[in-house]
């Protein structure tokens, strides 16, 4: 049978702001805080959990089945108290073992449930004739977003967001983009539409990738939609030869790891004057990182030192890139919920100069660290800049 709180919150629901369980009823219980909010993601509901222990919160996405679920073998029977705020009203309840106790008053507010999927209009929009994402599986034939795709579609679009802050007044005739470690070519493909249908800008990209047969899907699709601009070939950036022309652009979105800092080093040593590049998985410097610096603190505990060698390393490639004449943005490139890979480094030459990179290496130093594209750029500045 529903209790009284449930039902306040089926019939609330389109109004709900937050719902919070608190006073735990034995000292056992491992949560001192429930709080619960509403979101909208991807056209439904969804209750996610705000759990609190000690310093500590943990976050659990339900369904209002599931969440109806939680109340009845945890919330009512861990919590003395709870309270409800909806547009225009305040519920609290006093839980008690065979009864729970209700007290309503009115307030002003209005409804907030908030809308991680808010309302706007894609420079790639759903419907629009794109049979590349067809054949890539983001759309379905009549070119509606599979559901399953829905947050590559989103990630695709903001990569082309920030592309079209930098080039929608462009007056480029030609452009050369690159593509390290291009995987399935989601993005490459939609980069060579946004700068060949939307900016109309003649463009020639490359991708580039380890596995031969996504190299031959890739160029089998380009050749089947006349993407004569778009080719695809199988080499590692870590070791080839790359390409040997001028390019205009380099793009990586999840190279991984040093394949990252290969490409970097790339755009570096060939004066590539743009880069949008959206970094994965920093191994490296978790792998070497050692007490000594300011920072020992962060280095106790593996979660911390996880997360701090991931900033250090991505704040030594932006670091870096600046020292080399970038004018270099760190830009949050999709929500968190999306994914934890969200991070973009958004570059453009503005000057050549030689790179003073001995703080740098001190830092790293004291860390017992040798980052990828700091070996690399120190050798490039010693052999280009020497006297």
């Amino acid at each position: 049978m529903s209790s009284v709180i449930e039902k306040d919150i089926l019939s609330l629901e389109d109004s709900i702001i937050r719902i919070v369980f608190s006073e735990k009823k034995q000292s056992d219980v491992e949560f001192s805080k429930v709080s619960v909010r509403p979101f909208l993601s991807k056209g439904k509901r969804i209750w996610q959990l705000e759990q609190f222990k000690g310093n500590q919160v943990f976050h659990k996405n339900l369904n209002l089945e599931q969440l109806f679920s939680w109340i009845e073998q945890t919330g009512e029977k861990s919590f003395r108290q709870a309270s409800l705020t909806a547009g225009g009203v305040n519920i609290h309840y006093t839980v008690f073992p065979d009864k729970i106790k209700r007290r309503e008053s009115s307030n002003n507010l209005s409804a907030q449930a908030k809308t991680h999927d808010r309302e706007k209009t894609y420079l790639l929009k759903e419907g629009e004739n794109i049979p590349a994402l067809v054949d890539l599986g983001v759309f379905s034939k009549d070119f509606r977003i599979i559901k399953s795709k829905y947050d590559k579609y989103k990630q695709i679009n903001r990569f082309v967001e920030l592309i079209d802050d930098c080039f929608s007044k462009s007056e480029l005739e030609n452009i050369t983009i690159l593509d390290f470690g291009c995987g399935k070519s989601y993005l490459t493909f939609i980069v060579y539409y946004y700068f060949t249908q939307i900016r109309k800008i003649r463009a020639k990209v490359i991708g580039f990738d380890l596995k031969k047969d996504v190299v031959e899907n890739c160029n089998r699709i380009a050749k089947k939609y006349g993407y004569n601009g778009l080719e695809f070939f199988v080499n590692d950036v870590t070791g080839d030869r790359v390409f040997s022309g001028r390019a205009d652009m380099m793009i990586t979105l999840h190279a991984c790891d040093i394949a990252t800092d290969y490409a970097l080093f790339y755009a570096i040593e060939n004066r590539v004057k743009n880069i949008f590049s959206v970094p994965c998985c920093q191994h490296e410097i978790n792998s070497q990182i050692k007490k000594g610096g300011d920072f020992d603190l962060l280095l106790s505990h593996g979660l911390f030192k996880e997360r701090f060698s991931a900033l250090l390393t991505d704040s030594l490639r932006a670091e870096i890139l600046t020292r080399f004449g970038y004018e270099t943005d760190v830009i949050e490139f999709v929500d968190f919920e999306h994914s934890p890979k969200n991070l973009m480094l958004r570059c453009e030459l503005k000057k050549e100069k030689q790179p003073n990179l001995s703080d740098i290496s001190e830092l790293c130093k004291k860390y017992g660290t040798n980052p990828t594209l700091l070996k690399l750029a120190k050798e490039y500045s010693e052999k280009t800049y020497k006297e």
